[in-house]
């Protein structure tokens, strides 16, 4: 857990700099029923193409190479917990 306090203006003095991509993911990443919905996806089995779909498409997820089975990196980079 982070030990800044992301609700304070201070925390967000780089926000200016930050990639559109990114600043969305710092949105994303905050928000509780993502990270319910990313925690039921990990539980799913990997080869779900039309869960991780479903997914992608509900959070307007889009990854370069389309949807298929989720490698240990790709799940780890939508883990909420982790930083941009």
């Amino acid at each position: 857990m982070p030990s800044s306090d992301w609700r304070a203006p201070a925390a967000y003095g780089n926000a200016r700099s930050i990639p559109a991509a990114g600043f969305a993911w710092e949105y994303l990443r905050r928000d509780d029923e993502y990270r319910r919905d990313f925690h039921r996806m990990k539980r799913r089995p990997r080869h779900d193409i039309e869960a991780q779909t479903a997914f992608s498409n509900r959070w307007g997820l889009r990854f370069r190479s389309g949807p298929r089975p989720a490698r240990r990196s790709r799940r780890a980079l939508l883990d909420a917990r982790t930083p941009a």
